[in-house]
């Protein structure tokens, strides 16, 4: 049937209310579903249930449907079942009208209906996009009341338990221990529960003891250890994964190059991209966006844009993951002319997009066509600068020694700001007063920080900025003040891959195994540079 074809209902009357439904389930916009719902009424079906859900079901689709032509005739069903109520819920639910579908769960409570295995995972997902844990409690209750012992309403309590505000793992094991027989889902859903919540150990233990492990499982513990920036973890159950014969899909994938750029495991990364191309995935969008991040990341600038530039088709996302490429290896030019393409090509930049030309700007010590970039933002785009903006601008003004500039930008931010995304625009003129030795805007700087958040950053930056100006009394006075305040700076850690196998180091560990290999060669190494500096400096040499 063609689009634009009029329906025309078989005159035959034994035929027509099966006619009627098979036009029903062919109809492809609202017009033909108008036209076959008239001729329900000459088939003497408008109070048939069956008939009724189906064209309610059509209406409230989110891209062809009308859900103001489904709220007015459900207004006109006298006796609804329960499957019209489904229907209707389920509508509301896609349409995020989270409110719509609180109200006729209780106009259907009210009505002495009882909701069945198909209403109440819909209402559970209400909650869960509510964030209301009381709700989500009460329809839990009713859920026991009833007795209700079924899988997907089980699976349902595990999600809304596991997200949003409830992050409540201790209630989502209780729903999933009384289950009879879980199934694979619920093994998934309490992985990316636990690993949600930052349980990476709790989430391993599960993923251990499921019984079956499919790619969803194998998925969720792989993300989850991205999630949790276990990134070494996350390829080595990517190769374990390998050897049970699970053939990843593209979301795994994802993860896999996400956490080689992560590791700037380059040699990883271009394995996985020749995987992806054996696979025939190497088309999608998200996963060039994904290699073109991983590549830039890993150093390959070049490979970066031969892969961009080799795209049949692009969207706003690779575009920027391009430009903040170009922007991180210094390459401001590359970025802007980008940005320029970018809009010529008729694309709408978005705030991620001024990040990147921000960062861009910033590196390359840009700080007028960083200015001039931040206008357009505003005034051709009308996007209205964020945190996130506001900390780049400050950033790219304090690189450029605009110090009293910077905390100008600082002072013009929104009033409704909140203290986090304020300490980000504090804390990068912070680090950039550090960088120019500018102690007395640092300290205004750091005092405004500490009066927002409690972070070992800032005591750490100072104390710096004191010591390599001499102030050496100064530098240990903070260093006093963080340990009577019980904070200690993070340690830092770097990786490095040799021969495949990934090595991490943390500043302050001894763990590594060939440490004292390593200390060796390092001595070794410290000796020889001593004999070169005293063999190239004359005066050095002792000739006695």
């Amino acid at each position: 049937m063609h689009t634009n074809e009029p329906i025309i209902m078989s005159s035959a009357p034994t035929s027509c209310s099966r006619r009627c439904l098979n036009l029903l389930e062919k109809c492809k916009n609202m017009k033909h579903l108008k036209q076959a719902h008239a001729q329900a009424f000459t088939c003497s079906l408008t109070n048939n249930s069956y008939t009724l859900s189906r064209i309610l079901a059509f209406c409230s689709h989110p891209t062809h449907g009308n859900l103001h032509h489904a709220r007015k005739l459900f207004q006109h069903i006298q006796n609804p079942t329960i499957c019209i109520y489904n229907t209707m819920i389920k509508a509301f639910l896609l349409r995020d009208q989270i409110f719509e579908v609180f109200n006729l769960y209780v106009t259907m409570l009210q009505n002495g209906m009882y909701p069945d295995n198909y209403t109440l995972p819909y209402v559970l997902k209400a909650c869960a996009k509510f964030e209301s844990r009381f709700l989500g409690e009460l329809v839990h209750g009713y859920c026991l009341k009833l007795g209700f012992g079924d899988i997907i309403v089980a699976n349902s309590l595990i999600l809304m338990y596991s997200s949003g505000v409830f992050s409540d793992m201790r209630a989502a094991r209780y729903v999933f221990d009384e289950m009879p027989s879980p199934c694979v889902v619920s093994w998934t859903l309490m992985i990316s529960g636990f690993a949600k919540v930052g349980d990476v150990e709790s989430a391993r233990l599960f993923f251990d003891r499921a019984l079956r492990k499919d790619r969803g499982v194998w998925g969720a513990m792989i993300s989850g250890y991205l999630h949790n920036n276990c990134f070494k973890e996350c390829l080595y159950m990517f190769n374990v994964m390998q050897l049970d014969s699970i053939v990843p899909d593209e979301g795994i994938l994802l993860s896999i190059i996400c956490a080689c750029a992560q590791l700037g495991a380059l040699d990883s990364g271009i394995w996985v991209h020749r995987f992806t191309e054996r696979l025939g995935l190497h088309r999608s969008i998200r996963l060039i966006t994904g290699l073109i991040d991983m590549y830039a990341k890993c150093g390959n600038v070049d490979l970066a844009k031969k892969l961009f530039d080799e795209m049949p088709q692009r969207d706003v996302v690779c575009w920027n993951v391009m430009i903040s490429g170009l922007a991180m290896h210094g390459d401001a030019e590359g970025a802007l002319k980008l940005f320029t393409e970018m809009e010529e090509a008729g694309f709408k930049p978005d705030d991620v997009t001024f990040i990147a030309i921000f960062s861009a700007c910033s590196y390359s010590g840009m700080a007028y066509e960083g200015l001039r970039v931040l206008a357009k933002m505003c005034n051709v785009y009308g996007i209205e600068p964020k945190s996130e903006h506001y900390g780049c601008m400050v950033d790219l003004l304090s690189r450029a020694g605009l110090l009293e500039e910077a905390k100008e930008i600082i002072e013009r931010m929104p009033v409704g700001s909140s203290s986090s995304e304020e300490a980000v625009a504090w804390r990068a003129l912070l680090s950039g007063c550090c960088n120019q030795g500018q102690a007395q805007l640092a300290e205004v700087a750091a005092e405004k920080l500490l009066q927002l958040e409690v972070h070992s950053g800032v005591y750490a930056l100072l104390s710096n900025l004191y010591a390599t100006t001499g102030r050496y009394d100064e530098a240990k006075r903070i260093k006093k003040m963080m340990r009577n305040r019980g904070i200690y700076k993070l340690p830092g850690c770097s990786s490095i891959k040799i021969n495949g196998i990934i090595h991490e180091f943390v500043a302050g560990e001894k763990t590594h195994k060939q440490l004292q290999d390593i200390e060796f060669i390092l001595q070794k190494i410290n000796k020889e540079l001593r004999f070169l500096e005293c063999y190239s400096n004359p005066v050095l040499v002792d000739h006695t």
